[in-house]
């Protein structure tokens, strides 16, 4: 239970709300008590006017009913007044009881909605801080249970678990007292139940606590399986494995349910434990009160009384098990949260140096980089200068350590040994956001956003509407006679992932997203792999006359003929094998003249 404790911020942040829900929730189990006092009082009256009855003795009511007694014992009303007066009182308290239910409602469960908001925000933006090496070790479908599921269960406890928590501890409260007022030795026999149905609820909770967590894991899993067979549905048709992947997710499907119909039977046993502990006390009320009843016939109001007492705290009292286990659920999504929220980002944001004009001077130094996921060594005592305004083209063999490059200068990882510097300043000590956003990078793996092509281009700038740069950036790539080739042009809805684009399209989209930013440095990591020779060299062509000025690092496997580079890098192993201009390099008869040897003569034949 100490896991709920990181939502007492929540409540205190909203304790206007929940200090006023807990005032409505008294209120409300305040006017419902008082009905029973006057039923009491009325049938003790009607028995007074029997017979051989007598009088109403003081120590039968308290309360309103102190005042209507005063107005019988004044003769201020009739007998037939009185009872009519006592009608009306009851129905008047229900009215005002109702009222306060309305706005208990709108305070605690409007409250929960509120928390639930603030919940998914704080998940959402804590997503958003953490880094790659975070996103490589944690499913896409766990993330997305964590922020839906858990988060739902734990606003269960935050809004209704918590109202009827606090209904039925001021009802009971409230009832256990007039029980108590009113006879002592009868409140003790008829409450004899309720310890063995507090042991019970201790017992049955641990279960359900312990299943609780085991589907929650289990929910992420399947989640996970369900987000995975979506995202890869073309692979799985291409290679006819549907049936596979439908019995995969069967079995895991299987699994959940055999544990949630084994905590839906483990919370079932409470309903009839509840209302067994509850017949039993009803059933000692009316048996021990009858008998109190046949020798004092003036008990028969009080006996009524407590009658409706056990009546009223049936629903409480039935709902132990049903909050019980809503709390226990929420302890367990909760302690999720708790333990992913724990989870700080290894590269960070505070205290940094923003730089406001970057140059785009770049030095390795002695850098060593390990991938903390694989433990595979991508770069060894590496050793790189790139002046300001230089145009370098890295190549290398796949697994060289070539994209590593680009992650250590957008610092989606930080090198385990030795310092990468932009303009003379360590990249741990410039702001990562001011860092990124000086910074055109096109990825390997392209992304696009399952929204308009215009939305995607400019996804990396502050302006709504950029109309001429846009153009600009498109030509650029090469793009822009198929965008208005396109149904709505650059309004078209591209699908997720732009799965209504061709490869060679969404690389050259990509490409324009990072155009548009206007960076001091570019870096493009073989992001020209999908289009053809014609189009590549076009491309090529273009960003020649428009990054002139600006560093621009491109990552391939293969040599750009079309674009002069001022400086080549042969990758091998995490170490630069080769390093020099297009010329030097061939009159090395090197690794580089080999791989020059092999693409001409592939592009001959």
């Amino acid at each position: 239970m100490k896991e709920l404790s990181a939502l007492n911020v929540f409540f205190w942040k909203y304790r206007f709300r929940f200090f006023s829900g807990i005032l409505l929730v008294i209120a409300t189990n305040y006017l419902a008590v008082l009905a029973p006092q006057i039923t009491g009082y009325v049938v003790s009256l009607v028995q007074a006017k029997l017979p051989g009855g007598k009088p109403v003795s003081e120590d039968q009511h308290d309360l309103i009913v102190s005042f209507i007694s005063h107005l019988s014992t004044n003769n201020q009303f009739s007998f037939t007044a009185l009872i009519t007066f006592c009608s009306i009182t009851i129905l008047a308290l229900a009215i005002i009881r109702s009222v306060f239910m309305f706005f208990m409602r709108q305070t605690i469960i409007v409250m929960s909605r509120h928390i639930e908001y603030d919940q998914k925000n704080q998940v959402y933006e804590h997503y958003q801080k953490l880094d790659t090496e975070f996103y490589k070790t944690h499913s896409t479908g766990d993330l997305m249970n964590r922020m839906s599921e858990d988060v739902s269960r734990v606003r269960m406890y935050t809004g209704p678990s918590l109202m009827y928590l606090i209904n039925l501890i001021s009802l009971i409260g409230f009832c256990l007292y007039n029980m108590f007022s009113k006879d002592v030795t009868l409140s003790l026999f008829v409450l004899a139940p309720l310890p063995i149905l507090a042991v019970t609820i201790y017992i049955v909770n641990r279960i359900i606590n312990r299943k609780s967590e085991e589907i929650q894991g289990q929910l992420s899993d399947l989640t996970t399986n369900a987000q995975e067979s979506y995202s890869g549905i073309r692979v799985i048709k291409s290679f006819v494995q549907e049936s596979a992947m439908l019995g995969f997710f069967k079995k895991n499907s299987e699994l959940y349910r055999k544990n949630a119909v084994s905590l839906a039977s483990v919370e079932a046993f409470y309903t009839p434990t509840m209302q067994l502990m509850i017949g039993l006390s009803t059933l000692l009320t009316i048996y021990l009160g009858g008998m109190q009843a046949y020798h004092d016939p003036s008990k028969v109001g009080t006996i009524i009384e407590f009658v409706i007492y056990i009546n009223m705290l049936t629903f409480p009292v039935s709902a132990i098990g049903w909050t019980a286990s809503m709390i226990q659920r929420a302890a367990a999504s909760q302690k999720r949260l708790n333990e992913f929220l724990a989870i700080n980002p290894t590269i960070n944001d505070t205290n940094k140096v923003v730089l406001e004009h970057i140059k785009g001077d770049i030095n390795f130094e002695n850098v060593d980089f390990i991938y903390p996921h694989s433990g595979i060594k991508a770069l060894s005592n590496f050793n790189l200068h790139i002046k300001a305004g230089q145009k370098v083209l890295i190549l290398g063999k796949t697994g060289s350590g070539k994209s590593s490059i680009a992650q250590l200068i957008t610092r989606m990882y930080d090198p385990n040994n030795g310092t990468v510097k932009l303009d003379g300043y360590n990249l741990k000590d410039i702001s990562v956001q001011g860092l990124r956003k000086s910074i055109g990078y096109v990825q390997q793996d392209v992304f696009l956003f399952s929204d308009s092509v215009n939305n995607n281009i400019q996804f990396g700038i502050d302006a709504l509407d950029k109309s001429d740069d846009m153009i600009e950036a498109t030509q650029t790539a090469n793009v822009f006679n198929e965008i208005q080739q396109l149904s709505n042009k650059f309004e078209t809805l591209i699908g997720e992932r732009g799965t209504t684009l061709s490869g060679g399209q969404k690389q050259r989209v990509a490409i324009s997203r990072a155009i548009i930013k206007k960076p001091s440095v570019y870096v493009f990591d073989d992001c020209l792999s999908a289009v053809d020779a014609k189009t590549e060299q076009s491309i090529l062509s273009n960003l020649s006359s428009y990054i002139s000025d600006k560093t621009a690092i491109f990552i391939t496997h293969r040599i750009f003929y079309s674009f002069h580079f001022d400086l080549i890098i042969y990758l091998e192993d995490g170490r630069i094998a080769e390093m020099g201009t297009h010329e030097s390099l061939l009159a090395k008869n090197g690794l580089y003249a080999e791989l020059y040897q092999i693409q001409q003569t592939h592009e001959e034949q």
